[in-house]
């Protein structure tokens, strides 16, 4: 056991991280939950989608960017030449002679569609899969024109796409990996479901090597999210700490910025955890684990060595950590490490943490708070659920898994992407057919239908949609109903976008026991007032407004103020002189534009 006085540090330090950092162990399995279901809806039968790095992980660190992996999964990489091939796969197979542990060449094996060939390279007899031509390939997209070691980046260097191969078997080189620990970390069902999901290979060299284009390395992405899920919530904030002192601490001396990277961090975790017994994960002992990591990192550099956690051949300081740069690291860490674990609070990410321990721990209402709080002002969750494709098969997938799901708590995920889905899909929807009345009746229903499918990712944005479609049908009575519904949703205890610090009243609102314990996507649902978007060409669109398609690609509203334009004009086309006039006084009463495109 620890001192009192570091024990009493640890708890506080871990209930700091909890509610500002990287958020409660309901939070972070929310929001795994919430990329899982993402990433199966954005899938398809060609891809793959793994969002991976530390917001795949569920956490969201100050300064990370979006990792997508998009695995191509036409195409399946082999070590047992005689597999019987199926023949809409093709094949490559690894050879490891010339390559350093933890890299192969890709020989092309088997295909019928020669497409493959405008990536591959002729070396002697045989075809190789250039990993350089790849990344080439995907930076010839407009918004990814940067390459970044083994991804494409867009132009914000916010996402990171790296396109992937993978082997559904687990790897010759990594097989004493299965047998090396005897510890109760990773459990032997954890270290089934890594070998059951195989590795990947991402498409980058050795630099400097002769055959560095045509390299790849093996990525064992997948089943590390898979070791990371299976931390107690402890370790995983002993985790992040040590991510924090390496980007807040140690990476901003410019001489010691690009010599670590959080996958070194991450390493070192692992192989702390097979030693640490996970009875000692415990949040009184937070600092005296951090320090354990931190010991052993300042051990790896003073070698220069840092194993591979899956393959311990291959060395992931080779040829980094050296000479004058080793140095230079090594009196930066002796000197934090004089420190003892304060070190951690030169990061400016705690400059409040001494008022938490000088404090009482928080109750259950304000960490309810704080964790709806750090969701609704997480720019990465709801920037990346913009991204899930929005087609009909992805729609009625949804909903075939919606209509099968047991769980509440996924049904409410599930619901949440089939609203999505169907706002987009209503606003491509053609208002009327040309084939007589029968067909037009038809189509009216399938998109009044669609509509109310499209009332569960916020409070009011589906209702004005529907509003819309009232009005572009004419029905002006009903959209006026409908805004007026709208707007009574618009009231003082909802947040609104761009959103703002949260009130007194939000804060109570939230703590009710009613919705203290709520999923987030519920509380989205009943909280959250988005700005309202036309996307371009929305068959929604007032004909008033389309102007102004010419010069924008999204047109984006204040909601309660799109409420009050268009009722203006539906009381303008049913002719109501006095419901128009005060419509409009009550637009300038809330002093502001009687819309506004952002």
């Amino acid at each position: 056991m620890g001192e009192p006085a570091t024990e009493n540090a640890s708890i506080a330090l871990y209930q700091y991280m909890c509610q500002y950092i990287v958020g409660t162990e309901k939070h972070v399995k929310e929001m795994r939950m919430m990329n899982t279901i993402r990433d199966n809806l954005s899938s398809n039968d060609n891809t793959l989608i793994i969002t991976s790095g530390s917001f795949g992980e569920g956490i969201e660190m100050r300064g990370s960017d979006l990792d997508i992996m998009i695995i191509w999964t036409p195409m399946e990489v082999c070590e047992n030449k005689n597999n019987n091939f199926n023949p809409d796969t093709v094949y490559f197979d690894m050879e490891t002679n010339d390559t350093q542990p933890g890299f192969t060449q890709l020989r092309f094996l088997h295909s019928k569609n020669r497409d493959i060939n405008r990536f591959c390279v002729k070396r002697g007899h045989d075809l190789y899969l250039s990993s350089t031509a790849i990344k080439q390939h995907m930076s010839t997209f407009p918004s990814f024109s940067t390459v970044h070691g083994p991804c494409v980046t867009d132009k914000n260097g916010y996402l990171d796409i790296a396109v992937c191969l993978r082997s559904t078997s687990w790897v010759t080189t990594a097989m004493q990996w299965i047998e090396r620990s005897n510890n109760t970390w990773p459990k032997n069902d954890v270290k089934a479901s890594v070998v059951q999901h195989g590795i990947l290979f991402v498409p980058i060299g050795i630099k400097g090597s002769s055959s560095e284009d045509f390299e790849w390395r093996l990525s064992f992405s997948v089943g590390e999210k898979l070791l990371i899920s299976s931390f107690t919530h402890s370790q995983l904030i002993c985790y992040s700490l040590i991510k924090i002192l390496l980007k807040d601490v140690i990476a901003i001396d410019c001489e010691c910025k690009d010599l670590l990277c959080s996958y070194f961090m991450k390493t070192i975790v692992f192989w702390i955890s097979e030693e640490i017994s996970p009875t000692k994960w415990r949040p009184e002992n937070l600092l005296s684990n951090f320090m354990s990591c931190f010991r052993r990192l300042v051990y790896c550099v003073e070698n220069s060595v840092c194993p591979h956690y899956f393959i311990p051949e291959n060395n992931l300081f080779e040829n980094k950590i050296t000479g004058h740069a080793r140095t230079i690291l090594l009196n930066k860490l002796y000197i934090l490490k004089s420190y003892g674990w304060r070190c951690i609070l030169l990061s400016n990410q705690f400059l409040d943490f001494h008022l938490l321990v000088s404090d009482t721990l928080k109750d259950s209402d304000s960490t309810a708070i704080d964790s709806f709080n750090k969701l609704l002002f997480s720019k990465m969750l709801r920037n990346v659920n913009g991204t899930i494709h929005r087609n009909t098969a992805t729609l009625e997938y949804t909903i075939h898994l919606l209509l099968c799901i047991g769980s509440s708590k996924i049904k409410y995920i599930y619901l949440y992407y089939m609203s999505k889905c169907c706002c987009s899909k209503a606003q491509i929807m053609p208002l009327r057919s040309i084939s007589g009345n029968k067909p037009t009746y038809i189509q009216y229903k399938v998109s009044m239908s669609t509509l109310l499918l499209n009332m569960h990712h916020d409070a009011v944005s589906g209702w004005l949609l529907l509003a819309s479609f009232f009005y572009a049908n004419k029905q002006y009575n009903s959209a006026i109903y409908t805004l007026q519904y709208s707007l009574s949703k618009c009231s003082p205890e909802k947040v609104y976008e761009p959103f703002m610090k949260l009130s007194e009243i939000h804060r109570e609102f939230v703590a009710l026991n009613l919705l203290k314990n709520m999923n987030f996507v519920r509380l989205w649902k009943i909280l959250i007032v988005n700005n309202f978007s036309f996307q371009r060409n929305s068959t929604l669109i007032p004909d008033e407004l389309k102007i102004l398609e010419d010069d924008l690609d999204i047109c984006t509203f204040s909601p309660v103020e799109y409420i009050h334009f268009l009722s203006i004009l539906c009381n303008k086309h049913l002719t109501n002189t006095s419901r128009c006039t005060d419509s409009i006084g009550v637009a300038i009463r809330h002093r502001g534009e009687i819309y506004h495109i952002r």
